[in-house]
């Protein structure tokens, strides 16, 4: 509930593990407070019909700190954190922390190494000592997800994340993220944007008005009938080299 709203309605998901899938709907369906209710940022109100169960990796009780670091996040808001002169390096390092910069961390040799790799894996080591806010909306973006990658995170979930990135940009969070795919790491992809959803992801999951409206595989789900219906207006669906792209509306 937010100011008297419901904005998640009974909701019941299941993910596994490893998996890669696509969280689609709407601006205002609820996959943004989806995403901070898998983190504990919010938690579900429980009524009087209802029941509330949270199990992660086969647990309910979970110290949350413990919980977050075995995901990575990657959110409009924690990019407005970061628009400031915090260096590319310490973003990254700070992932090891959940912490917003460096303070009084002890860094260790072992963590230099491991966020150097990641950077490195990234395209973004040559930016490691620029502040964030010299970069461009992608450069910063690629930091965020090394950020979110450096503590070696067995799911990484990405909320609207191509939002003002151009086409070269664009194309290049592309690439990063298939490539993270294929690495082994789960993908949680929420949007609203239907070319956000790279061909790795076979799983597609419909929500609007805090509802999920559709759960089933890629194929089954992307159809223009389902589109028109989530989104309200007419849409004709096309597929290229595995992505699938919405006009006519």
């Amino acid at each position: 509930m937010r100011g008297g709203q419901r904005v998640l309605d009974h909701i019941s998901l299941a993910i596994h593990e490893g998996e890669h899938v696509a969280i689609l709907g709407p601006n205002g369906s609820g996959k943004s407070t989806l995403v901070k209710t898998i983190t504990r940022e919010l938690y579900p109100v429980l009524d009087d019909a209802g029941d509330v169960t949270f199990r992660f990796q086969g647990r309910e009780a979970w110290d949350v700190f413990a919980l977050r670091s075995s995901l990575g996040v990657v959110s409009p808001d924690l990019q407005l954190q970061y628009m400031r002169g915090v260096l590319g390096h310490d973003v990254v390092i700070s992932g090891f922390f959940s912490s917003i910069g460096l303070f009084h961390h002890h860094v260790t040799p072992e963590m230099e190494e491991r966020a150097a790799s990641i950077m490195r894996f990234l395209g973004i080591d040559r930016l490691a000592g620029r502040p964030m806010d010299t970069l461009s909306t992608g450069e910063a973006r690629r930091f965020l997800i090394a950020r979110a990658l450096v503590h070696g995170p067995r799911t990484l979930i990405l909320d609207e994340p191509t939002n003002s990135l151009d086409l070269t940009a664009l194309h290049a969070f592309r690439k990063v993220i298939r490539d993270i795919a294929r690495s082994g790491v789960g993908i949680i992809m929420v949007t609203h944007s239907l070319h956000d959803i790279i061909p790795e992801i076979s799983r597609v999951i419909l929500m609007k008005e805090g509802r999920i409206r559709m759960d089933g595989k890629k194929e089954d789900v992307l159809t223009e009938k389902n589109l028109q219906d989530l989104y309200g207006v007419p849409v004709t669906v096309r597929q290229e080299n595995g992505y699938y792209y919405a006009s006519g509306y």
